[in-house]
């Protein structure tokens, strides 16, 4: 459990997805989402978090081999860093195309 503790001390940003998850998971039920919704909503959140995990498996390395600065090691957790962005701004435009419809049943 220490361990545990430690990991998401130092990946807050898995901490917010796993936030997110949950939330997405509360509408989904609120929503009564279909089976292919909740396929895609799990894919989707899947996709981030290993993202996520990938960019921190990235820099760790990079961290492990240099503390000095390096072009190319900034490059590296960069380029990490912008597939969690493109990652989640799929997963944004995932949920809207969900979620959209329904909120707007709901609205009007």
């Amino acid at each position: 459990m220490k361990n545990i503790k430690k990991f998401f001390e130092r990946e807050q940003n898995l901490l917010i997805h796993i936030t997110m998850t949950i939330i997405v998971t509360a509408f989904g039920v609120i929503f009564n989402l279909q089976l292919y919704e909740w396929l895609l909503v799990y894919l989707m959140v899947a996709f981030v978090i290993t993202s996520e995990l990938v960019n921190s498996s990235i820099e760790s390395v990079v961290d492990l081999y240099t503390k000095k600065f390096n072009p190319l090691a900034m490059i590296a957790k960069d380029v990490a860093a912008a597939a969690v962005l493109v990652s989640a701004f799929t997963a944004l435009c995932v949920g809207i195309y969900i979620f959209m419809p329904k909120i707007m049943e709901l609205v009007f």
